[in-house]
């Protein structure tokens, strides 16, 4: 049977488990051992804020767990701030769920307790379980071999793909069977189960933007990708593939991607884990929580008759991209593996560096005063430097063209979609990059920085601007 209202469930059960000082005195501890232990390590503002909601939740006001609240007690907003253009609280939201998923995968089947944060509230879930080990081993205590394997050491490394709400669409975890998934699993899938927006949802209201009245004829590179004999696809990223890799410790090729082999090597996983990925991959179309805005840029973008499709990385193949169609990629390689099938073109590549779980942008062509490589400082969402890619290349071996918007974390992405999408600032950086107005599918490269903070990117500027050679890859 469904509760009909999940908020008043998770209230009523935490008062029912917390019957007692010692039963309160047990969850602290809990918290405790979570905040301190390998899984929140480098990231002390989702420590605070796990903290903040339990405490509160403990307490009983409920009422204060509200985005505006937090960020005003929490994070020391000012009563009146913007929470459309401050969404400190809402990344910050989403990083601690995806590191309870990894103490979770680590410690789950010794914890007495179990806390997630179900989207759509920042009230927690808290399930409790008197008969597994309530003395559970400090994480800190265990040998460093036994949770290196999936990237506990340093703060999760790609925000591209953990912005706050990432967007999925997925099977009600209520109906799938017992056999896809045990009860251990619940906790844990509830994570993601919430998660109610979906791509294909707003690909229907994007295609309505694509009417076919009467616009000005938009600026170049758009004039070529808003081609009326051609659809315009959009492919937005996927961040469960990146926690994915980040659990598993490993990296994910485009041809695994490709042919669905999401989990190259399970036995790396604990079963819960394995169980916990197979559930959130069945059936899933899923994009970050950026790609959403950054699609309603581009798809307000005068189109002059031009077919505007917009899927989900997941649910294509390579046979999809063997027309002539134009097609636009969210995220860099590790959010959307297929970013890697136009590597070979461009001089600005992603690497993933494993020493600091961060992808870095490796410069294969430097010119004068230009590096080698560009190494983000802001980690785990903290405040710092970070890059993102402007590029446009042709689609290896047809007529279309491929418009590549990629950060090396969220806020690079978004800054890359604010500035391809703002046309009188985009066109006067190309005629910059180009000395004039650029020829006819000029292929070009855009090296961006900026600055983030509370994972919002400001004072963003162009570092870089590499010209590319022009249809030299198109068929004939």
């Amino acid at each position: 049977m469904r509760v009909s209202d999940p908020i008043d469930a998770r209230e009523a059960q935490i008062a029912r488990i917390l019957g007692s000082e010692h039963d309160i005195a047990a969850l602290r501890e809990h918290v405790k051992v979570i905040v301190h232990g390998p899984a929140f390590k480098g990231s002390v503002r989702s420590g605070q804020f796990l903290q903040y909601v339990v405490d509160q939740s403990i307490a009983g006001r409920f009422d204060s767990l509200k985005e505006r609240l937090i960020g005003v007690e929490l994070f020391g907003r000012s009563p009146s701030y913007d929470t459309g253009e401050d969404a400190i609280v809402r990344v910050t939201a989403s990083d601690v769920r995806k590191r309870l998923l990894q103490h979770y995968g680590m410690n789950g089947a010794a914890s007495e307790f179990r806390i997630t944060l179900p989207l759509g509230s920042y009230i927690p879930e808290i399930v409790r379980d008197k008969s597994a080990q309530a003395n559970l081993l400090d994480p800190l205590e265990l040998p460093r071999e036994a949770w290196t394997s999936s990237l506990l050491d340093h703060p999760v490394a790609d925000p591209a793909r953990q912005q706050a709400g990432n967007l999925a669409v997925l099977p009600d975890l209520h109906d799938v069977p017992e056999k896809r998934a045990s009860r251990s699993i619940w906790p844990l899938a509830s994570i993601i189960a919430l998660v109610a927006i979906g791509v294909t949802g707003w690909a229907l209201y994007f295609s309505r933007l694509s009417h076919t009245d009467a616009h000005p004829i938009p600026p170049y590179p758009w004039s070529t990708l808003f081609n009326p004999s051609h659809a315009t696809n959009l492919i937005t990223s996927d961040p469960n593939i990146v926690a994915l890799q980040e659990v598993a410790g490993s990296e994910l090729s485009l041809s695994d991607y490709a042919n669905h082999k999401y989990i190259p090597e399970p036995n790396k996983l604990s079963p819960d884990v394995t169980r916990f990925f197979k559930t959130i991959l069945w059936g899933d179309n899923s994009a970050a929580g950026i790609d959403a805005p950054i699609a309603a840029k581009i798809a307000a973008l005068p189109h002059t008759g031009t077919a505007f499709n917009v899927r989900a990385a997941r649910s294509i193949q390579f046979s999809d991209l063997k027309n002539d169609d134009n097609f636009i990629f969210l995220g860099s390689p590790r959010s959307d593996p297929w970013f890697d099938l136009f590597s070979d073109e461009l001089d600005f590549k992603f690497v993933f560096d494993q020493a600091t779980g961060q992808e870095i942008v490796a410069n294969v062509h430097p010119r004068a005063n230009e590096l080698q490589r560009y190494v983000p400082t802001a980690l785990g969402w903290a405040t710092g430097r970070s890059f993102a890619i402007i590029a446009f290349v042709q689609n290896p071996d047809q007529n279309g063209q491929v418009l590549l918007l990629a950060g090396a974390d969220g806020e690079g992405t978004e800054a890359a979609g604010k500035l391809a999408t703002d046309l009188p600032r985009f066109s006067s950086v190309l005629r910059n990059c180009a000395s004039a107005q650029p020829r006819a599918n000029q292929h070009f490269e855009i090296l961006l920085q900026l600055n983030t903070m509370t994972g919002t990117p400001s004072n963003v500027s162009v570092v870089a601007c590499h010209l590319l050679p022009g249809n030299s890859t198109q068929k004939q």
